[in-house]
Formats: structure tokens, C-alpha cells, sequence
């Protein structure tokens, strides 16, 4: 389990969102309140962000310590400014290695990639499942062995495939997948995300026998107006709105939201 956050609006410095609220994601590492399945967020942590006048490939910045000991985090967020800002801390799943390789975002070219779940019992589960899905040239690139990079592969299978789905289309399309693959195996799946390319995020709220976790969304508030605010937990007081369960979050370019309920 993860606590994740997502940020597209007006340029900020990431310490403005990564660090200063109250319940900032710093502080969500070390004293989560909503956090079901884990007590802590001790097992690394990382951040994307993209250029705000630059077409380039997203940032990244990761590192396997716990994100409040990280000494180099403080001048990063004061020094680098984004419109488009993703980031998580890590509480990893029993049995999967702490290391660089696992650790998120997930990036596919301008695609950034966050998850906080798991799939029960993974490595005997869907590992397998999963990876005979996909084609030669997304098997190769998976480089870790976590639950959610198999599900970062499932989508880019579908975001690269002849039909050139949307964003929004092809997570839908890797949720059903995960739905049909998680009931044949007969276990138990979480898979709340956040992905961005550039231009819009896209999240879910979604799990196959169970509660999916928390997220919350928060639009124009007085703090960061003209911006959209996606996590798990609350960051400040505000007009937070919870996602609804087994649901999609798309946050157009210009801000629009729109949820999408799965049946």
C-alpha cells in the first residue's frame, strides 16, 4: 500500500504541494490516517514532473529511503517548478524487493505511472497471467518485479495497440483485464492509480473483492486556483470530494473532470 498525489494546474515549486500542507505526502509517509492495510510509508518514494515550457520526456526523482530522510528532497522542491506533478510513498507489498528498479513513477515515454494496491499473492497469481499478455515489446521493458509495474505493462499493451485508445479508454480496458484475469485466479485486487501524459491525468478508484483505497479530488481551491489536486488523503482543509469507488477520474487539459462510473 502507497499514499499517492497528483497535480495539474498553474506552475507551482514542488515544495508547494509536496511538502508544505499540513498533511503534506512528507508527512503522509511517516502518519497516514487513512491507511487500511499498513501503518507506515517507509520503503522509498518518488516524484515525476514535466518541463512547463519544454515538450520533453518527464523527470523523475527516486529514492528507496523513507521520503522524510531524504536530504536532497527539501532543495529539489524549493528549485524545480511544474504544472504537472506526480508523486508517491512507498509501503511495499510483503515479499517485493525494496529497490530502485520497483520503485514508481513508472514512465513510457511522456507517460507517468503511479499505483497504491496490490494484487494478492502476485508472484503465484497473475505474474504469469499478466506477462502473456503482453506484447515482445512491453514484456521487455518491465525491469522490476512488482504487481503495479505489470499493471503499468498492461496498459501501455493497450495504449500501443492498432486501435489507439485514449487515456481514459485504455485504463478502462486494463481494469476489465485485471477484473476478469484477478476473479479467474480467485484472489483479490487494489488498484488505485494516477497517470499523466503531459496534458491531462487520468486516476481510478477501483479493486476486484474489496474496498478499493481512498482518493480524493480537490478543484480551484483558494490555495492553488486553476488547478486540480488528486490524492489519497486530504493534503489541507478544504473542499476535498471522495472519488467514488470502482470509478475513472479524467482531468482534461483545461481542468474539466469527469467521472466515469464502472459497472
Amino acid at each position: 500500500m502507497c499514499r499517492l498525489l497528483g497535480y495539474l494546474g498553474c506552475t507551482i515549486p514542488l515544495e508547494r504541494i509536496l511538502s508544505d500542507p499540513p498533511h503534506s505526502l512528507i508527512v503522509q509517509s511517516y502518519q497516514p490516517r487513512e491507511m487500511r492495510e499498513a501503518l507506515l510509508n517507509a520503503d522509498g518514494f518518488g516524484l515525476g514532473w514535466y518541463h512547463p515550457t519544454q515538450q520533453t520526456d518527464p523527470f523523475t526523482y527516486k529514492n528507496i529511503f523513507p521520503a522524510w530522510s531524504d536530504l536532497n528532497l527539501k532543495s529539489l522542491g524549493r528549485y524545480i517548478e511544474s504544472e504537472r506533478i506526480l508523486a508517491y510513498v512507498r509501503s511495499a507489498t510483503p515479499g517485493q524487493a525494496v529497490n530502485l528498479t520497483n520503485c514508481q513513477p513508472f514512465q513510457f515515454e511522456r507517460l507517468l505511472f503511479v499505483h497504491n494496491g496490490y494484487i494478492k499473492e502476485f508472484r503465484t497469481s497473475l505474474y504469469r497471467l499478466i506477462r502473456n499478455r503482453l506484447r515482445d515489446s512491453v514484456y521487455q521493458n518491465i525491469e522490476g518485479t512488482t504487481d503495479s509495474e505489470h499493471i503499468f505493462g498492461l496498459l501501455i499493451n493497450e495504449l500501443t495497440s492498432a486501435a489507439q485508445p485514449t487515456l481514459t479508454e485504455a485504463l478502462r480496458t486494463t481494469l476489465m483485464i485485471l477484473e476478469e484475469l484477478v476473479e479467474l485466479a480467485d484472489v483479490k485486487a487494489l488498484v488505485n492509480v494516477i497517470i499523466c501524459d503531459g496534458q491531462q491525468m487520468v486516476a481510478s478508484r477501483f479493486a476486484v473483492a474489496g474496498i478499493p483505497p481512498s482518493l480524493y479530488y480537490l478543484q480551484n481551491d483558494p490555495k492553488f486556483p486553476q488547478s486540480v489536486i488528486i490524492a489519497s488523503e486530504p493534503l489541507f482543509p478544504g473542499n476535498w470530494h471522495s472519488c467514488p469507488e470502482q470509478s475513472i477520474i479524467t482531468v482534461g487539459e483545461n481542468l474539466d473532470i469527469h467521472i466515469e462510473k464502472l459497472a
